[in-house]
């Protein structure tokens, strides 16, 4: 059982920048594909971006693509979410996720994702 657990959400200025991260405890986290997803009030929950096991391929959806970067560090069980340029439309809570992965690959689908944190607030003011 994997347990995660996301932090770094908060205010910020339109045009600022955050970062967010998830821990990883409970498995092995070099076997798990990740991903960040983001639900705003009343919206279904969305994809964000995903990262391979290994680091070494990345996916992101058109709207943050360019803004938003994830990455992984195995060696520390935790992934992150570097958030530039924020618009107020990025308010959302932001939740990361893992998927027992055996090739290394990526996916945005949500129902891929067996395990889920708590998520962490994001508000960006105009």
């Amino acid at each position: 059982q994997v347990q995660l657990v996301e932090s770094g959400g908060g205010l910020v200025q339109a045009g600022g920048s955050l970062r967010l991260s998830c821990a990883a405890s409970g498995g092995t986290f070099s076997n798990y594909r990740m991903g960040w997803f983001r639900q705003r009030p009343g919206k279904e929950r969305e994809f964000v971006a995903a990262i391979s096991r290994s680091g070494g391929r990345t996916n992101a959806a058109d709207s943050v693509k360019g803004r938003f970067a994830i990455s992984r560090d195995n060696a520390k069980n935790t992934v992150y979410l570097q958030m530039n340029s924020l618009k107020p439309e990025d308010t959302s809570v932001y939740y990361c996720a893992a998927d027992f992965d055996i090739a290394d690959s990526t996916t945005s689908s949500i129902r891929a994702y067996d395990y889920w944190g708590q998520g962490t607030q994001v508000t960006v003011s105009s």
